[in-house]
């Protein structure tokens, strides 16, 4: 660990981190119940994130009333509540504690594409249980991970840390010369290309009816190294008895010519999935903040 990580100006973080720890030792029904209350507490304190919830929610569901976007909203931040607890189990939970708690289907999918020996490229989106989810596939295969460098230095280390006592290979997201090499070599990365991208590395595609500001690397990765991409999914089970993990069938005809078509494609899955678990994707995200034209108006 970095010494500069010691510095007094960080001693809050470690604290709150310590805590969350401790915390996560309480029984998994109590994890439950406790992420709900956060959750409350965090759409009435963190009004801004909510705004943005609230208006990403609106933008993507407008059949939706009034009354069913805001039951919508309350539902998203409790799961948000929780997911702050599911990142303490992913990270420090023993393997027994997790035993049970994962149901995994589809993993021949995972195997049949592993075994042409051109590397996996593990599709994924920002479900708020998305750190517990790889956790879980962990215990099933090996994989490496991407990771996106945050601004406070303690997340950072525990995020890149945690994940490689676990995971292979911990990728940063920007490293793509890393990743081919690990694709050229047979692995499987595990990463989520569904955030908001600037404006001169994106394509513009459409999700839920909006164009939106999207990373083609999904189609220049499997392009560049004949990687398959193989859609996964995992969600928190509504009745709280655990986590059902999804490996779909690696995607046929992928990569194609038109790295706009496949993009579109990647968005098109990522939707299917959030329409089926709405609650649970990352909605405090601003997935529409670059817009396709400079004069367009802003919708945050």
């Amino acid at each position: 660990m970095d010494p500069k990580l010691l510095n007094p100006l960080f001693w809050p973080a470690w604290l709150g981190f310590g805590l969350l720890r401790l915390v996560s030792l309480l029984p998994y029904p109590v994890l439950l119940r406790l992420g709900r209350g956060l959750g409350w507490l965090g759409r009435h304190l963190a009004r801004q994130r909510a705004g943005i919830a609230r208006r990403n929610i609106q933008l993507c569901f407008p059949e939706l009333s009034a009354e069913a976007r805001q039951r919508l909203l309350e539902a998203h931040f409790a799961s948000l509540g929780i997911g702050i607890f599911e990142i303490a189990l992913a990270w420090w939970a023993s393997d027994r504690r997790l035993a049970g708690l994962a149901e995994v289907t589809g993993l021949e999918n995972l195997q049949a594409a592993a075994e042409q020996g051109k590397g996996v490229l593990l599709l994924s989106a920002h479900f708020t249980c998305l750190e517990l989810g790889g956790r879980f596939l962990t215990r099933q295969v090996p994989l490496d991970a991407m990771y996106r460098k945050t601004d406070s230095p303690v997340v950072e280390h525990l995020t890149a840390s945690r994940r490689a006592h676990f995971s292979g290979e911990i990728i940063p997201r920007d490293a793509l010369k890393r990743m081919l090499k690990r694709l050229r070599d047979g692995h499987t990365v595990w990463y989520a290309p569904d955030q908001n991208t600037q404006r001169k590395k994106a394509v513009f595609v459409k999700f839920f009816g909006h164009m939106a500001s999207t990373t083609p690397a999904t189609h220049k990765l499997a392009r560049a190294t004949g990687a398959r991409v193989v859609p996964f999914k995992a969600v928190r089970k509504s009745n709280g008895s655990g986590y059902r993990l999804s490996l779909e069938p690696a995607l046929e005809d992928f990569p194609s010519a038109d790295a706009e078509a496949d993009t579109q494609r990647v968005n098109d899955i990522i939707e299917r999935w959030v329409r089926e678990d709405p609650e649970q994707y990352l909605w405090i995200h601003r997935r529409f903040r670059t817009r396709p034209n400079h004069n367009d108006p802003r919708l945050y």
